[in-house]
């Protein structure tokens, strides 16, 4: 899912209701107080922690030693778990078409989440319009949540964006935003998903 708003039948069932809602209120503290995954392989035992995921809510950061604790997966794992498009974009570093993505015109309240690991990226008060069919912000979350690469790909000289908890493609960021940072950070919107408030 994309959004986190869903629709429900007009005539709902109260006992079907309270069903849902304690189902909701049980994932959320699930994912709350979810400790970070140790399955490692044996010959891995002693590497770092790794980050659990789930990519439809928001999954804060967690730390270990003052570090971001990574997500990681194989490539057959992201295939499993991500739609073909997202796995194109954040796995291989595509780009969808422009105006073509579900978020670019997106102006509810909320936090856009990365779809391969849930980190919180970008909150909606810094979107901004950019004109160019890709979500645009000013500048992420925290400092720490992006992670920035030089891309000379197409022939261009670029700064690729990328979520640095699981490496997932972002997008790009340029210098040409509004204040106060100056930058605008083109996002794909097949490579988020969204909280609402």
């Amino acid at each position: 899912l994309k959004h986190s708003n869903t629709q429900t039948p007009k005539h709902p069932n109260t006992q079907t209701l309270e069903k849902m809602k304690f189902l909701s209120i049980f994932l959320v503290l699930l994912a709350c107080h979810q400790a970070p995954s140790n399955t490692v392989s044996n010959a891995n035992a002693s590497a770092a922690p790794e980050a659990t995921i789930q990519t439809d809510s928001i999954v804060p950061a967690q730390y270990a030693d003052g570090k971001l604790i990574p997500v990681r997966k194989t490539e057959e794992e992201w295939k499993s778990q991500l739609n073909e498009m997202e796995f194109y974009v954040l796995r291989k570093e595509g780009t969808e078409r422009s105006f073509t993505g579900d978020l670019w015109d997106n102006h509810e309240k909320g936090t856009y989440v990365c779809a391969g690991c849930g980190l919180p990226l970008f909150h909606s008060k810094t979107k901004f319009d950019s004109g160019t069919g890709w979500p645009s912000f000013y500048q992420p979350i925290t400092p720490d949540c992006i992670a920035d690469f030089s891309d000379k790909s197409h022939g261009m000289d670029r700064t690729e964006v990328e979520c640095a908890r699981c490496g997932g493609h972002q997008g790009h960021v340029f210098p040409d935003g509004p204040p106060p940072t100056g930058l605008r950070y083109c996002i794909n919107s097949v490579s988020l998903n969204f909280v609402k408030e």
